[in-house]
C-alpha cells in the first residue's frame, strides 16, 4: 500500500498562525466529517489548544451513517466532550453552538461580568481539516456569503475574524493536516472521502480499501449498486475489483474502475456510510 503524504507551504504557515492566534480565543470548534470523526481529526492542531474548552462539529451527518453517528455522539457525551452533529446545507441546529459555547465559558462569563462587563464577547477559532465544510458552516453562522467555500481540499488559505451575532466572533483557519499519517488507514479513510486531493493518493490502492470495507460493512449497498450475487460477495476483494472492472464496461482498465468506485462512494451512490467506529467492538453496520 502507497504512503499518503500531504503538507502542502500553506498549511505549514497556517499551522504556526494558528498557535499564534489559539491565544486569543476563549473556546475552539473543531469542525470534523462525520463519515470520518476521528481520522478527520488534526492531532498536530489539538496539541496547540493549550487545554481550551472545544466543541466538536460533526459535519456532513446527512452523507454519514445515522446509527454510526448516533454511536460517535454518545462516546463523546460519555468522555464529557459538547458536540454536535449537522448537515451545513440544512444548518438549523448551528444556532445551538452560541448556546454551548456560553455554557463551556460560564464561569470566565461570570467572572468578566463581575468586573463590569454586561455582555462578554466570546471569540471562538474554527479549525478543522481540508474539505470538512468548515467554510460553509461560518457563512451559515454570520449569515452572509464570506468565507470562501469551494468541494475541493483546502480552498480557505487566510484566517480572517468573522462576526456571527452580538456578542461572538469567529476566527476562520485554513483547512490543514499533518504532515504524515503514522496509521495509513487514516490516510485511506480520508482519501476515501474527499479530504485529500486526487493528485497525491493512489487511487488503486484507495479504491480496493473502500471495496473490501464496504465488502465487510455494507454488503447489501455493493450488491444493489453493482447488480452483485451472493456468489459474487464470495470473492477476494482484488478479484472482485476485476470483476467489476470488466462487468461495468471498462473492459482491463482497472484504473477507470478505481475512479468509479471512488467517486459512487463520495456522491452517495452506496447510500450513507461511515468507515470507522468509537470502538473496534462497534457491530457492523449494514442497515440497509
Amino acid at each position: 500500500m502507497a504512503q499518503i503524504n500531504w503538507f502542502p507551504g500553506h498549511m505549514q504557515k497556517a499551522r504556526r498562525e494558528v498557535a499564534e492566534r489559539i491565544k486569543q480565543v476563549d473556546i475552539v470548534f473543531e469542525v470534523v466529517d462525520a463519515r470520518v470523526p476521528e481520522s478527520s481529526r488534526n492531532p498536530m492542531l489539538l496539541s496547540m489548544l493549550n487545554q481550551k474548552p472545544r466543541i466538536a462539529i460533526l459535519n456532513k451527518a446527512d452523507l454519514a451513517d445515522p446509527n454510526r453517528t448516533k454511536q460517535w455522539l454518545a462516546a463523546y457525551e460519555q468522555a464529557d466532550q459538547p458536540a454536535l452533529a449537522i448537515d451545513a446545507q440544512h444548518a438549523n441546529r448551528l444556532q445551538q453552538l452560541a448556546q454551548m459555547a456560553t455554557t463551556q465559558l460560564a464561569d470566565k462569563i461570570a467572572r468578566k461580568k463581575a468586573r463590569g462587563i454586561k455582555t462578554p464577547h466570546i471569540r471562538a477559532m474554527c479549525i478543522g481539516i481540508p474539505n470538512v465544510g468548515k467554510s460553509t458552516i461560518l457563512n451559515r453562522l454570520v449569515h452572509k456569503n464570506i468565507a470562501v467555500t469551494g468541494n475541493r481540499p483546502g480552498v480557505t488559505k487566510n484566517q480572517q475574524w468573522l462576526k456571527a451575532g452580538d456578542n461572538l466572533d469567529l476566527l476562520d483557519t485554513p483547512g490543514i493536516l499533518w504532515p504524515k499519517f503514522e496509521d495509513q488507514e487514516v490516510g485511506m479513510r480520508l482519501a476515501l472521502s474527499g479530504a485529500i486531493a486526487d493528485t497525491v493518493f493512489n487511487a488503486d490502492d484507495v479504491a480496493l480499501w473502500g471495496l473490501t470495507y464496504f465488502m465487510q460493512e455494507y454488503p447489501a449497498r455493493l450488491r444493489k449498486a453493482y447488480g452483485l450475487n451472493d456468489a459474487d460477495m464470495t470473492l477476494a476483494p482484488h478479484d472482485l475489483m476485476a470483476y467489476l472492472t470488466s462487468k461495468l464496461g471498462f473492459g482491463e482498465e482497472y484504473d477507470r474502475m478505481a475512479t468509479r468506485l471512488i467517486n459512487d462512494v463520495r456522491k452517495g451512490e452506496l447510500g450513507r456510510y461511515t468507515l470507522e467506529v468509537p470502538t473496534a467492538e462497534a457491530e457492523h453496520a449494514d442497515t440497509e
